[in-house]
């Protein structure tokens, strides 16, 4: 394969699509079927559409913040975000634009590799999208239900890979403000009831990410993954927000 270069950093990578030296994507990320568009301040991608509304989500990371403050076990229902996304980030969105986004039932599987619940149906003006979700409209390579076998892994103690790494990595995807690929939160639990599933980014370690991080990481900010307690990453999660909007 020809070697790439990095348009960031300059760094030359054979087989990489996004930089191993910085998390820059090389090969760009890839806009949904449904196009994009600017709305509230922000540019998403259109998910779905449907007779009087579209599913939007944000095109970036918009901010990194934690998914719960307080070590418990929660579910998406009573989660620090959930009440962020529907509180102060709600109402700082101009009002025009606030009055077309709608209030939806949101269901809330649970974690169908771990079992752990997701919990009650919720209704919600903004949230971030399940593994179910990240799925149906990034696309599905069937690994949810074939796991990948890797016996032998010490570090993760178990005889399955924890996440989903397939050609529909690069469409999951997403950069923050610096244009770095940036891991970010779904609304689906981990491992147990103290994780949430998420997607991964860049953690310096040379890997493309993108995948679906089915065990997850501990819900308070920066947490630990919770297969290694000891293991802290330090790499702040990201949120990129979720709406229907009123066409």
């Amino acid at each position: 394969m020809a070697k790439l270069i990095c348009p960031a950093c300059k760094t030359a990578s054979e087989g990489h699509e996004m930089c191993p030296a910085c998390g820059y994507p090389i090969v760009p990320i890839p806009t949904p079927p449904g196009g994009k568009l600017s709305f509230a301040g922000y540019d998403w991608f259109v998910l779905e559409k449907r007779e009087d509304r579209i599913l939007l989500v944000t095109e970036k990371v918009i901010e990194k913040r934690p998914y719960h403050t307080k070590m418990e076990p929660v579910t998406w229902e009573r989660s620090d975000l959930r009440a962020y996304l529907n509180g102060a980030f709600y109402a700082r969105l101009p009002a025009d634009d606030r009055a077309r986004i709608l209030r939806v039932t949101n269901e809330n599987p649970d974690n169908r590799w771990y079992h752990t619940p997701g919990g009650n149906p919720t209704n919600d003006y903004v949230f971030v999208l399940s593994v179910d979700e990240i799925l149906r409209y990034f696309g599905d390579s069937g690994q949810i239900l074939t796991r990948y076998m890797y016996p032998g892994c010490d570090w993760c103690r178990d005889e399955y890979l924890p996440w989903i790494d397939d050609r529909y990595s690069l469409n999951r995807r997403a950069v923050d403000e610096t244009g770095i690929v940036t891991r970010y939160w779904t609304r689906t639990p981990g491992a147990n009831p103290y994780a949430v599933a998420d997607i991964g980014g860049f953690c310096g370690d040379g890997f493309d990410q993108g995948g679906i991080m089915m065990s997850g990481v501990c819900n308070m900010e920066n947490g630990h993954f919770l297969l290694d307690e000891k293991e802290d990453l330090n790499i702040p999660v990201g949120v990129r927000a979720a709406v229907w909007v009123r066409i």
